[in-house]
């Protein structure tokens, strides 16, 4: 049995992100591109081609990434309305989430002789805050790409 190109593997948040994720800004929806012609009309919002639900984006810091190029990035979540992070804000902009329906798709990432093996994260949504603000792991609850971690 192969595995085909774009399969999505279920992954447990914990093991994908260790120390957890920073939302940075808001959740806003993934639109399609928009060529010079289109200019001035709605933009049409991206639905997943697997799940027929639509797609949005958020920004994500990972707080266990060494390199500081790949420690922010974009992840993908899946839902058919805009999901609300459950949890509060520590600083302006910026909170702390945990994410469920993790899934993670291999990609190739950089350019030239200069590739990496990378991941393409989607998720369902945001954890709901557990009671008192913190989850066990005890960072506050709360759903690209990213670079693996150490196995």
């Amino acid at each position: 049995m192969a595995i085909y190109k774009g399969f999505r593997f279920p992954i447990e948040f914990d093991e994908a992100f260790g120390q957890g994720l920073v939302m940075v800004g808001e959740v806003s929806p993934d639109t399609e591109y928009q060529s010079r012609e289109d200019r001035g009309r709605p933009a049409r919002q991206r639905v997943d081609e697997v799940t027929g639900k639509r797609q949005w984006k958020v920004t994500v810091t990972d707080p266990d990434e060494v390199k500081a190029k790949r420690a922010s990035f974009e992840i993908t979540l899946l839902a058919d309305v805009q999901p609300v992070p459950t949890t509060s804000e520590v600083l302006p902009g910026m909170r702390p989430i945990e994410l469920e329906g993790l899934t993670a798709e291999p990609k190739v990432a950089g350019q030239g002789e200069f590739k990496y093996q990378s991941y393409l994260f989607r998720a369902t949504g945001f954890k709901a805050a557990a009671a008192g603000g913190a989850s066990k792991s005890g960072r506050a609850s709360g759903s690209a790409e990213s670079t693996p971690k150490a196995a």
